[in-house]
């Protein structure tokens, strides 16, 4: 596994395996995943889908002008050793692991940003949480050149900004959404996880317990609006004392537009996304649900 710190190590290291393939008469395509580190088993899914290309690339890096002033980059967790670790026993060929000034040497004068798609959930909530997740992804697109570049499910917003980005720019690569990873409990995979104490854990719980129970609503209540499950599900949320509801809300996906409120949801002919951020203490949690894929 190649280890490269610097932008023009990362691309030699991508020229030289797609060298060393084509003389193997092998066609190279890069897979790519980008990441924040504190891998789990939700990345390890992803890195073991980008095996599907010739050459994977993982990148790690803190990207701090995604933060807000108020939000956790200081503490965000970080191991690089462990990270490392898992990268080569998921069969990875090169991780890319700069520091902020290779990534930003001087005062940034440009900036991508994708309204609408944004604007709601997560957007809502973090303002210019998305320019800064947009601009850094553009970044990484343009070093590492990927073929496909794979996105956990768990931040489907961010799939579909980025989607929105990759359309409306012409990026030459596919993305590849890949499915949520759970604990056996069925807590989302998450790197904040680690913040959460022994209390705050078994009630984090509620979250995916309220997302599963949607089909037995909607069986059970067929007239049910998307208004009507937002204000059953966060009766639910709210049954744990130490929940504190950001947001739950019923879009259409990958558009995020809302949903139509005074016809039955089960009556949709678009996808649907069911999304959640609750905080508990001083860690915030996402979660979602496709309905009607």
């Amino acid at each position: 596994m190649i280890i490269a710190r610097t932008i023009s190590d990362m691309r030699a290291a991508v020229n030289t395996l797609k060298q060393q393939q084509i003389a193997a008469g092998i066609v190279p395509s890069v897979g790519f995943v980008p990441t924040m580190g504190y891998l789990h088993e939700g990345h390890a899914s992803l890195m073991r889908a980008a095996k599907d290309c010739s050459i994977s690339v993982l990148s790690i890096f803190v990207n701090p002008i995604q933060f807000g002033p108020n939000e956790d980059l200081d503490r965000y967790p970080r191991d690089e050793a462990r990270d490392l670790q898992l990268a080569e026993q998921c069969g990875v060929d090169v991780v890319f692991l700069p520091t902020v000034d290779i990534m930003y040497p001087s005062a940034r004068k440009t900036t991508i940003q994708v309204t609408d798609v944004s604007a709601r959930l997560c957007g809502a909530s973090r303002p210019g949480h998305f320019d800064g997740v947009t601009t850094v992804v553009a970044k990484l697109f343009n070093i590492v050149k990927p073929d496909r570049a794979y996105f956990g499910m768990k931040d489907a917003q961010q799939v579909a900004v980025i989607q929105q980005m990759v359309d409306d720019l012409n990026f030459d690569l596919t993305i590849v959404p890949c499915p949520i990873v759970r604990e056996q409990d069925g807590l989302a995979l998450s790197s904040r996880n680690v913040y959460l104490c022994a209390e705050e854990r078994e009630q984090a719980l509620v979250l995916s317990q309220a997302l599963q129970s949607i089909d037995a609503l909607l069986e059970q209540h067929p007239s049910l609006t998307a208004a009507d499950l937002v204000t059953v599900l966060q009766e639910t949320i709210t049954t744990k004392p130490l929940a504190k509801i950001d947001y739950v809300e019923v879009l259409q996906f990958p558009s995020l537009q809302p949903q139509l409120t005074n016809e039955p949801l089960v009556q949709s002919q678009t996808q649907v996304i069911v999304a959640l951020a609750v905080h508990f203490g001083r860690t915030r949690l996402i979660d979602n649900r496709l309905l009607f894929a």
